[in-house]
């Protein structure tokens, strides 16, 4: 008789496409992520960057405090994320806006983020690092330093790097956050504008100076721009990515969202006069490039993990 032969392997089934309500939802998110980076920089043209902060995580703590309760689970490392993550990320990234002539380099530079992320995972939790991720790293971080190193842009270089170790925090809180029990978004959200408020609050009273009058002299647009920040941005664009992370993997959404800085230079370009050179461009392009390699190399080592 003949050995029975095994059965193949079943073909595995390819990812459903996005349906219309997913791409509202990721369009959705871009758009206000984009427009609240163009809402960082005119909130802080106007009013110091700690008070901003401090100011923005206020509302977003009205809005989220019902969700900060126990149970706090291996709350050493959410100390981490919370400190990390809050009050040196945002006060990094709103100084980095008070101190940029423009947005773009800011934003760009912002979004070695993913790289960092890449890099602080290999080195603290031995994740495996991949060639693409690598070279990836590589493009992206020679594509910040060409835009960096022209005329224009190399005014605003302080401004680019606080913007860089901006990045480098919230990169190094996603790693904490990657070994610490799952906590929901809204309730992560919650607990980063508790923290972040009196923490950034305290740092605006004895660094900074002329805050009442600066309050009062403020426009209506910044105080549209930091609702905008801690209602629409901290609240509603989380609630949508939970969503969206719920039916899909984190992977085939995340890719999507870096074309968030593309939304805000479009902004600083048309609304702001915002300098945009062929140098600046160029930069911005290779350094995206670099940042699309990153994530688009983790997805693919996470989903190998995935099927081991």
């Amino acid at each position: 008789m003949t050995a029975a032969q095994p059965a193949p392997k079943p073909t595995p089934a390819k990812p459903h496409a996005l349906t219309g309500l997913e791409i509202a939802a990721i369009v959705a998110i871009i758009v206000v992520w984009g427009v609240n980076n163009a809402g960082a920089k005119l909130a802080t043209e106007h009013l110091s960057p700690l008070l901003v902060g401090a100011i923005r995580f206020g509302i977003a703590s009205a809005c989220l405090f019902a969700f900060v309760r126990p149970p706090f689970p291996d709350w050493k490392s959410l100390l981490i994320i919370v400190l990390v993550g809050g009050p040196i990320q945002y006060g990094l990234v709103y100084t980095a806006y008070w101190l940029a002539q423009d947005i773009s380099p800011v934003t760009v530079a912002n979004q070695l983020w993913i790289p960092f992320t890449s890099l602080f995972a290999f080195l603290i939790l031995g994740e495996r690092l991949s060639r693409g991720a690598l070279v990836g790293m590589g493009i992206a971080f020679v594509g910040v330093a060409w835009m960096t190193l022209d005329a224009h842009a190399l005014q605003d270089w302080r401004a680019i790097l606080v913007g860089i170790s901006a990045g480098a925090a919230w990169a190094l809180a996603t790693v904490v956050a990657r070994r610490t029990t799952s906590i929901p978004p809204l309730k992560m959200q919650g607990l980063l504008a508790v923290g972040t408020l009196p923490v950034l609050a305290f740092g605006s009273l004895v660094f900074e100076h002329d805050q009442i009058d600066a309050i009062r002299a403020a426009p209506p647009m910044v105080w549209v721009s930091l609702i905008w920040a801690g209602v629409v941005s901290s609240v509603l664009a989380t609630t949508l990515l939970f969503w969206l992370v719920q039916r899909r993997e984190a992977g085939r959404v995340t890719p999507y969202l870096l074309a968030t800085p593309v939304v805000s230079i479009l902004i600083g370009w048309t609304l702001m006069n915002d300098v945009l050179t062929p140098q600046i461009l160029t930069g911005a392009a290779i350094a995206m490039g670099g940042v699309v390699l990153v994530a688009l190399a983790e997805r693919g080592l996470r989903a190998g993990a995935a099927k081991a």
